[in-house]
């Protein structure tokens, strides 16, 4: 098996990713056969972390947009994200994976407070770290909190995994034309208005030159072959 170039990763997975075909909350099938390529993964040695988002639960700028208050939006929005991560933890301990939650809003009964030097350590001894509850602050995305956390733990890469193959110059679903970057930097995605990740979490990583890989979650093996540094999906780096 090749070896990861990888020491220590964090994977961004959307909540939408999660529910499958049923639209709206989790799939047991998908995400049992996450936890299957997650242990994959796992078993090759590499330190992992992850972020998911909740818009499989609720979306916040979704609700906001039609009057709710924002900041409202945004809390109810990462207890979503606390739901997905507990159930993510439950799949994966039960394939053998040590897996542990950290949330950014503190609940105890639940899961660990988020203590940099203690998901740092739970990296070093092998267990999986789910961080939840995004930054903690509304009017932040999922994919802010995940480059914070990323820069936090010194991760050597982000791993975005999406419903499509990369980055398009636009929508593949709509346009047949549409092209797909192998690679980009932060400017031209921020120039472009590229939807990679939101304008905040691009720039931290721009400002902390930490490269981001974007590649189609559905297809089996492609985290692996992301962590091997197998040519996949686009990447984004100076």
């Amino acid at each position: 098996m090749p070896t990861p170039v990888y020491k220590r990763v964090l994977l961004k997975l959307s909540g939408e990713a999660l529910q499958g075909d049923t639209g709206y909350g989790i799939s047991p099938d998908i995400i049992t056969a996450l936890a299957q390529e997650l242990k994959e993964v796992h078993a090759t040695g590499i330190q992992m972390a992850l972020v998911i988002g909740g818009g499989n639960i609720f979306r916040g700028v979704a609700a906001s947009a039609k009057g709710m208050d924002r900041a409202s939006a945004d809390y109810i929005g990462m207890l979503a994200t606390v739901i997905n991560s507990l159930a993510l933890q439950d799949a994966m301990e039960s394939v053998g994976v040590p897996t542990r939650v950290q949330t950014a809003i503190e609940m105890r009964e639940l899961a660990e407070p988020y203590i940099r030097r203690r998901a740092t350590r739970h990296l070093e001894k092998g267990r999986v770290v789910i961080f939840a509850g995004g930054t903690g602050n509304p009017y932040f995305t999922t994919d802010t909190a995940a480059s914070l956390r990323a820069m936090e733990i010194h991760a050597d890469v982000i791993l975005k995994a999406t419903k499509v193959d990369g980055v398009y110059d636009k929508d593949p679903k709509l346009f047949a034309d549409a092209k797909l970057f192998k690679r980009l930097t932060y400017l031209e995605v921020l120039e472009r208005n590229l939807k990679v990740m939101d304008s905040t979490a691009i720039s931290l990583c721009r400002d902390n030159n930490l490269p981001i890989v974007v590649f189609r979650l559905t297809q089996a093996g492609n985290i692996l072959k992301a962590v091997r540094g197998e040519p996949i999906g686009t990447v984004v780096a100076d």
